[in-house]
């Protein structure tokens, strides 16, 4: 196996744990078991649990930016419940790691893994405002789509953790939530334009 391979053998290890364990329950000796490693080659790969941990999640969220970026065309609503599926399917296979990345408090949250996060959050922005083709944003406008990715990460991690919503149909109920909060923005944005 190439280093690579071995390392990338490792991170999977770890999400395939994430997926039922917070990962600062899990252990370098529930990784290697679950790899069939040893130790040794554990550390020749990592220099720390921690190092494992923030990789791990940095996975889960290069695959939530990739996602982003490669959606098929279509209808903007289309692409965006496209988007939310795929952001819905991430969280439940890797329920404990997404909890883990997103809630305050995590004993792995660092700088680091909270730039990870933004930067799923500024995508998810960026493909809204490709999608209704605005170039330009006004700052109500971007304050309602930053608001949104907020309510999408609040209904994540409250259905991860509380399990009393059904999965489906949660795509076109996060999606007709943004669309009513662009109703209000352009309500508003009409309602205190300067006059001509």
């Amino acid at each position: 196996m190439t280093p690579q391979a071995r390392r990338d053998d490792l991170i999977a290890a770890a999400l395939d744990l994430f997926s039922s364990r917070a990962p600062e329950l899990v252990t370098v000796d529930d990784i290697v078991s679950r790899a069939d490693v040893s130790r040794p080659l554990f550390y020749r790969y990592f220099s720390s649990l921690r190092e494992l941990q923030i990789e791990a999640l940095r996975t889960v969220t290069d695959g939530l930016i990739d996602g982003l970026a490669h959606l098929d065309d279509g209808p903007p609503l289309d692409r965006l419940r496209a988007a939310v599926r795929g952001l819905i399917s991430v969280a439940g296979n890797y329920r404990a790691g997404y909890i883990a990345l997103l809630r305050g408090g995590s004993v792995i949250a660092t700088s680091e893994t909270d730039a990870v996060v933004d930067q799923v959050r500024n995508r998810a922005v960026e493909l809204i405002l490709e999608a209704i083709e605005i170039d330009e944003p006004t700052p109500l406008l971007l304050l309602t789509l930053r608001c949104w990715t907020a309510v999408v990460e609040g209904t994540l991690l409250a259905w991860l953790q509380e399990d009393k919503v059904p999965r489906e149909g949660l795509d076109e109920w996060l999606v007709d939530q943004l669309v009513a909060m662009m109703a209000v923005t352009q309500a508003r944005l009409a309602t205190t334009a300067p006059a001509p």
